[in-house]
């Protein structure tokens, strides 16, 4: 099935809910980009060109230019001999232009948080319904006198674990190291 899916060309079918899912992500991007205010569309189109290889063109040929002008190569009569004005240009552009990328930056990490906290609760919630598995099939497997529904690892696996706990062994293993 895998080999006649790759020669014809066409994609396996997903689960419902992945598309679904999918979907609902697409959506909620969507609804963020639009929810952007002014500032933060104007700084995230200026961060972008930023880190465009047609910026790094752009300033090549423009100080290129103010380079070979000011060097006399051009024979026009030079307007900035000892490049301060040049200098002074470039560093006001990198205060700009570190600005803008802060608040991309910014913004980039508050979504990722939100994202992370969705992840954190999406992960308990499976744990938990994991858990719950386990006691079930354990229940029935031992129902069915099946002899690995007494491992001693079911027992440990069958429990609840507290997200606390867990960092609170992180908090005190990070500390021991």
């Amino acid at each position: 099935m895998e080999n006649n899916n790759k020669q014809s060309g066409t994609q396996p079918h997903m689960a419902e809910i992945v598309e679904r899912n999918i979907a609902s992500l697409l959506e909620q991007r969507k609804q963020e980009e639009q929810h952007k205010s002014a500032q933060d569309r104007i700084a995230d189109m200026i961060t972008r060109f930023a880190g465009s290889m047609a910026f790094v063109y752009i300033h090549l040929c423009l100080f290129g230019i103010w380079i070979i002008w000011n060097l006399g190569w051009l024979g026009l009569p030079p307007f900035d001999k000892s490049f301060v004005v040049l200098a002074m240009f470039a560093s006001v552009e990198a205060i700009f232009l570190s600005t803008f990328v802060l608040i991309s930056q910014n913004r980039a990490s508050i979504q990722a948080d939100k994202r992370a906290d969705l992840d954190l609760q999406v992960g308990l919630l499976s744990e938990h319904e994991v858990t719950h598995l386990i006691t079930m099939v354990r229940a029935i497997a031992k129902k069915m006198d099946i002899e690995d529904a007494y491992h001693p690892e079911l027992e440990e696996l069958a429990q609840d674990i507290r997200p606390e706990n867990v960092m609170e062994t992180m908090d005190r293993r990070k500390t021991e190291q």
